[in-house]
């Protein structure tokens, strides 16, 4: 048997099967092992660990916590042990126990190069950045490596960073990190790339320009070599900032030289040689123009160093876009100035016309000429979209059809020309018979593309995808103008599109988008998960699926997006953690402050607060039906009245709003001032429902004694304060119901693929603001109850509600889905509806539930009073009579509504899709929209069963209530 080349250690050998059973998810296993091995090793800690990561992963946090602090008290060092607790702290989100371990190993094993390199790393996640530059000088004194130095600078940044005041970032941290480097350079011990990069950042940071220019240029800059162009995109930076304007403009031309397709060296050689004539700038006599060469400072020079571009692009072995796209951007910036020499570059039509015929077959061609349409007079874009089509190579095959393209790139051109058309607002300028015939030869010409895209793969996009989306943008138009069929149409060539290229993510986000818009969510969950969004991508584009979610009645579906969504955003703080540590180790230092603001970001992210916010309050609306599990829900979330965890002032808006392709014209398109009306909408709304639900958590906070108000007892309990805080939110609640008023009172219109409107303007116009808002008044005035005459303090607030409530109700009547002049015909306002009454039912309830809470102790005190007394005369207050008519009427109305979803779902199933074929007037389409109108009946089918369900529950609970 061949000898071992090591001795094993036992412990490893027992504790293997642990391991293996945490590793496979077999976490029951695994507890039992370790018991086993405990039984027979009582001192043997890690075994204890792995026992309570064990207990953590099968739920049983607090005996896992137990456990594991039994183990931190012994302050242990062995390997497996420390390991074993930091997966065991991470699991629990409690990264700052993990900091309190490596404190007392490093004390126990004070030389030991690992524990320390941990101590910092456990720093790191926690952001204990004044710690982390003391771990990491400590690191250094241990081991003098060149990174555990820079570590502790890179903290010295991070405390500069963080600090609350800027004064002293830059007079006391920034400083130090300077000096700490410069003792380093001074000795001669700069080692790394990441060193040099670091010192930049410092010089940068304290705004001296200079200096960092000097580091860059001199033998340090010599350093910098991971990324392409490093130096010289540095060099170019710290000229910008100390606006040596020669420089700038020698270094841009230099690099031009060298590539001349880089469209950024373009700009800074613009931007440098307008403010160079603004400055009047001359070189110099006998020396050199700059330190970087020679310096061009005039009109002329420009227009002939773009020639010479373009003349050295003709013996370019590959076509340069660069030089062509750079002439019309000179072109542009004389207008803008009012100059009169662009005459001297060419007519920009014909120079756009010459870079089509150059570039028109890729796919590029139209983003590069979108920047520069407006430099053509309105009057020119017919004859100017003609001219482009008479070099284009089509074919008809009779005299009346349509030309069609024989090949790929004349199917390009072509597509670029359409969008153009779509751009210069050329469709827009239509009437409906041209539109429709657009239409229809755009689906003739993706039809006949597609034979070009017969051996594309199933992730591959069809050539001639762009055709059906302009089809759909334009029935789009139609449907905003009142064709109620044309949004039928869009749908259908959408779903016909997808099938021919199941990866378009443009088809996906536009059908969930038409989707949402007419009410039926079923199919825009699994359209949703088929984008397979990516990690930001649920922050940038999850508002497309969590606005519709649960104001459309899916509640399971709602609830599994709101999740899907947190998830993300709650493991935001634990990834950001690990990148930043991984920063540290390979030295990426200017990684680490973009990190930091990454993290920043998502935790403002205004999408993150309306996801939570809807979260909690779909929880409770399926979850809590009475008072005691509403007060359960509530601690179970850690709601609390008086906490408002929404970062107000820092909320970032990150959605993505141009998703979806767009090629309309700029005043059609998506504003800056659309973007901020969203993001003030978004905000009133958001302020709207967090007060709801803050005002909701507060119900089961106010115990009620039947003492007189002023009594000490009642001041002792808080009772009071719990009122007052009530008082206040329902004061802001009204508020933000104003501020939200006046700002629908400007009737903004979005763009038809703008940003989504929320929910607010419904939820005033249906009575459920008015409604619920009288219901938290009605539990104000409930708490001021007194036997002794103000039995009628009821009766106004409930006749309120009653008539606001019938309202709502009214407002929920009607079909969702109907036939009208052989139209297909949708209502989805009647869901939204709908989902509001549900909602304003539970609030009725559990405001209910409170109100029964407060007047049965007021009614048994009474009854003893009448039976000690003997008085069978004294007559009940009207308050309990009250309350009895409105916990009939509150049931009467609920039925009502429960008969009224029984036939909605009676007409849904009546409605068969035969008697829908003949709304479809092509063959090829015949298919998708029997597709598409059984997946719109499916899922209102769908809503009104889980809403009626809903309320179901919600009236067999208003049948208990009882006085």
């Amino acid at each position: 048997m061949a000898a071992r080349g090591h001795v094993q250690d036992p412990n490893d050998r027992r504790l293997r099967p642990i391991y293996d059973y945490l590793d496979n998810g077999n976490n029951k296993m695994a507890i039992q092992q370790a018991d086993k091995l405990l039984k027979k090793h009582k001192d043997l800690h890690c075994a204890k660990v792995l026992k309570a990561i064990g207990l953590q992963r099968t739920g049983k946090q607090d005996e896992a916590y137990a456990l594991a602090q039994e183990v931190a008290a012994l302050e242990p060092t062995d390997d497996n042990s420390l390991q074993a607790l930091t997966i065991l702290y991470r699991e629990m989100h409690r990264p700052e126990l993990v900091t309190k371990l490596y404190e007392a190993a490093v004390k126990k094993v004070p030389n030991s190069e690992e524990y320390h390199s941990h101590l910092f790393m456990a720093y790191a996640r926690v952001g204990e950045y004044k710690k982390m530059q003391q771990a990491g000088m400590a690191l250094y004194k241990i081991v003098p490596k060149n990174p555990y130095y820079f570590w502790s600078v890179m903290s010295l940044i991070m405390q500069s960073i963080s600090a609350q005041d800027e004064n002293l970032s830059k007079t006391m941290f920034l400083p130090l990190a300077e000096r700490m480097v410069e003792k380093m350079v001074k000795e001669d011990k700069i080692e790394a790339e990441a060193e040099v990069e670091l010192y930049y950042m410092i010089l940068e940071r304290l705004e001296k320009y200079k200096e960092a220019l000097d580091v860059v240029r001199g033998k340090l800059g010599e350093k910098l070599t991971s990324e392409l162009q490093s130096r010289e995109n540095k060099c170019m930076a710290m000229y910008k900032k100390l606006h040596r304007w020669p420089e700038c403009n020698a270094l841009a031309r230099r690099l031009l030289l060298k590539n001349s397709d880089d469209w950024q060296f373009y700009i800074t050689y613009f931007d440098s040689v307008f403010q160079l004539i603004d400055e009047s700038w001359t070189p110099p006599a006998e020396e050199e123009h700059s330190l970087e060469g020679e310096v061009h400072f005039s009109i002329e020079q420009a227009v002939n160093f773009i020639e010479e571009r373009i003349a050295e692009e003709s013996k370019s072995s590959r076509p340069l876009r660069g030089p062509f796209l750079a002439k019309l951007e000179l072109i542009r910036r004389l207008r803008l100035r009012g100059c009169n020499d662009e005459y001297k570059l060419g007519d920009p039509e014909e120079l756009m016309f010459q870079y089509f015929k150059k570039f028109g077959d890729k796919p590029c061609c139209f983003t590069d000429l979108k920047v520069f349409v407006d430099l053509l007079p309105p009057s020119q874009y017919t004859k100017f979209i003609r001219q482009l089509l008479d070099v284009i190579p089509l074919v008809a095959a009779a005299e009346n059809e349509v030309a069609l393209p024989g090949d790929i790139k004349a199917l390009q051109q072509h597509l670029c020309v359409v969008q153009l058309s779509r751009l210069l607002g050329i469709y827009h300028a239509m009437d409906k018979k041209q539109k429709l015939a657009v239409v229809r030869e755009l689906m003739l010409r993706y039809r006949h593309g597609l034979e070009f895209g017969k051996s594309c793969l199933k992730t591959e996009l069809q050539f001639s995808d762009y055709y059906c989306l302009l089809a759909v943008h334009l029935l789009l138009d139609l449907w905003l103008e009142g064709e109620e069929a044309a949004v039928w149409q869009c749908l259908t060539l959408l779903e016909e599109g997808l099938s021919h290229s199941p990866s378009n993510a443009q088809f996906k986000l536009l059908l969930i988008r038409i989707y949402c818009r007419l009410g039926a969510f079923e199919p825009v969950s699994e359209l949703y998960s088929s984008l397979d969004a990516k990690h930001i991508q649920h922050d940038t584009i999850g508002y497309l699926l969590t606005r519709y979610a649960g104001s459309l009645g899916h509640y399971a579906a709602a609830s599994q997006s709101c999740n899907f969504a947190l998830r993300f955003f709650h493991s935001n703080q634990k990834d950001t953690s690990e990148y930043i540590i991984q920063a540290y180790k390979y030295g990426a230092f200017e990684k680490i402050p973009e990190f930091i603001a990454f993290r920043n970001r998502l935790n403002s992210s205004l999408h993150f607060a309306q996801v939570r916010t809807e979260r909690m309050l779909l929880d409770l609306l399926l979850e809590a039906n009475i008072s005691t599990s509403l007060e359960e829900s509530i601690k179970s979330m850690s709601l609390s009245p008086e906490e408002d965890d929404i970062p107000w002032k820092d909320l970032r808006d990150n959605r993505d709003l141009t998703v979806l392709f767009s090629w309309d014209p700029k005043d059609r398109d998506i504003s800056e001032e659309h973007r901020k009306l969203s993001l003030e909408e978004e905000t009133l709304w958001l302020r709207i429902r967090s007060l709801t639900l803050r005002l909701v958590s507060g119900l089961p906070t106010l115990a009620h004694t039947i003492q007189p108000k002023n009594s000490e007892k009642t001041a002792e309990n808080g009772v009071s304060s719990k009122i007052d805080t009530i008082r206040a939110l329902l004061q802001q609640l009204e508020a933000a119901v104003d501020s939200g008023k006046k700002f629908l009172e400007q009737k903004i219109q979005y763009p038809v693929l703008g940003p989504p409107p929320t929910r607010m303007a419904g939820f005033f116009s249906n009575g459920s603001c008015q409604c619920q808002t009288s219901l938290f008044y009605l539990v104000s005035d409930i708490y001021e109850l007194d036997t002794n005459g103000l039995g009628d303090l009821l009766h106004p607030q409930v006749r309120l509600f009653f008539f606001f409530f019938s309202d709502l109700f009214n407002k929920c009547k009607g079909d969702l889905i109907e036939v009208r002049d052989g139209t297909l015909k949708t209502h989805p306002n009647l869901l939204e509806n709908l989902v509001f009454f549900v909602e304003t039912i539970s609030i009725a309830l559990w405001v209910s539930s409170y109100c029964d809470s407060v007047l049965r102790p007021f009614k048994s005190n009474l009854q003893k009073k009448k039976k000690k007394k003997k008085e069978s005369s004294v007559a009940m207050p009207p308050v309990f009579t009250h309350f009895l008519d409105y916990v009939t009427e509150l049931q009467t109305l609920t039925s009502n509504v429960i008969d009224h979803i029984k036939g909605l779902e009676i007409i849904l199933t009546a409605l068969k899709p035969e008697e829908l074929d003949s709304l479809s007037k092509h063959s090829e389409e015949k298919k998708f929209t029997k597709t598409v109108q059984g997946k719109v009946q499916s899922s209102y089918h769908h809503s009104v069963q889980e809403i009626g369900e809903l309320l179901k529950k919600r009236l067999d609970t208003i049948k208990k209530l009882k006085i």
